[in-house]
């Protein structure tokens, strides 16, 4: 039997075992720490890959193949397949499946982790990912180059409906700010659990995300700095939010050590720049970017009276009143209004990072 001998459990329903709380196919437990959930569903698995749009000239990553059911079908659908296992029983399982078919040849293994290892070049990325990995994995994928052509990904479905949601959404969030800053997003169908063996505790949805080309000119690093602190409290006034003592310490800091050094910020940042800063972005946002705008509101702290300067405070509170956001909340803002702000504060000579 293929990944190794099964003692003492019941093989039954296609080779699927429940006794004791494990699972298997083709006699390989599935771990739910590791975030192993397998495709079970063929029709779904044909949707996806469908909806994914595949040429025949395109090379494919897939990330956590399991035991290859959607391998399969994107091997069908494209020139080669470059999928990206950490389990080495799963690596096995996939050599073994394909030994010695016309499909083997087009197939590239890589044992590894996905997050530390150098992705190849590919065109089109379809995966069933763990869940856990999702923040840091998609901002991976952005930051790859050169770009590639779209994502389309399995992800938890509040983690996707995050990626998705526009401004005054309950889940606008700091990463639907990001994510849509440098791509294009579409939800494309709902994925009930009971289509994954073993079934996970939540519902899924699959995305797509097509990287934006050419990629907008901005400074990545002061984007995500001014985003950070709007999203501090998404609901509160900005007004509210840039009165707050350590946010004022923080530009007051950043505008007196530029001054010092006589340096102005480029108003945009170089590919390689903006690639390493998205790259690193993913890290900072948490499994399901439960920021500090999920926060109760009552715990911000607001320092009117203590801050350093109120020559600053003045010139920070000038900036808002310019463009009439001294009133208005980050939940509720556009990609434009963040980037006309960011000019507004950039001109004034205050900056994020």
């Amino acid at each position: 039997m293929a990944g190794g001998k099964i003692k003492k459990e019941k093989i039954k329903h296609g080779g699927i075992c429940a006794a004791g709380g494990q699972h298997f196919q083709g006699g390989i437990s599935f771990h739910k720490s590791k975030g192993q959930h397998i495709l079970k569903n063929p029709l779904l698995v044909d949707s996806i890959v469908q909806k994914s749009g595949i040429k025949p000239t395109d090379t494919v990553l897939e990330i956590g193949p399991g035991t290859g059911n959607l391998t399969k079908k994107l091997l069908e659908a494209g020139k080669n397949v470059i999928a990206v296992e950490l389990d080495p029983r799963m690596v096995l399982e996939l050599q073994r499946r394909f030994q010695g078919t016309p499909l083997s040849n087009r197939l590239k293994v890589i044992q590894g982790d996905v997050l530390k290892c150098d992705l190849p070049y590919f065109d089109i990325c379809v995966a069933n990912i763990p869940y856990q990995i999702s923040s840091p994995l998609t901002f991976k994928l952005l930051a790859h180059r050169p770009l590639f052509r779209c994502a389309v990904i399995m992800f938890q479905r509040e983690f996707a409906m995050r990626l998705v949601a526009q401004p005054g959404d309950t889940l606008y969030c700091r990463l639907s700010v990001n994510t849509q800053l440098l791509s294009r997003i579409s939800h494309l169908l709902k994925v009930g659990r009971n289509n994954f063996r073993p079934p996970p505790k939540v519902d899924s949805s699959v995305v797509r995300i097509e990287p934006r080309k050419p990629l907008p000119p901005v400074n990545f690093k002061e984007w995500d700095g001014l985003v950070r602190i709007c999203f501090n409290r998404k609901n509160k006034t900005l007004g509210s939010i840039f009165r707050q003592k350590s946010v004022l310490s923080l530009l007051e800091k950043n505008y007196k050590t530029l001054q010092a050094l006589q340096l102005s910020q480029d108003g945009s940042s170089n590919d390689a720049e903006m690639a390493m800063a998205v790259s690193a972005l993913g890290n900072t946002l948490g499994d399901l970017n439960m920021d500090a705008d999920e926060k109760d509101d009552e715990e911000m702290d607001l320092d009117d009276a203590n801050a350093k300067s109120s020559e600053f405070k003045d010139k920070v509170l000038n900036v808002l009143k310019q463009g009439n956001f001294e009133e208005r909340r980050a939940s509720k803002l556009a990609q434009a209004d963040f980037m006309h702000l960011l000019s507004l504060f950039n001109k004034a000579g205050i900056h994020f990072s």
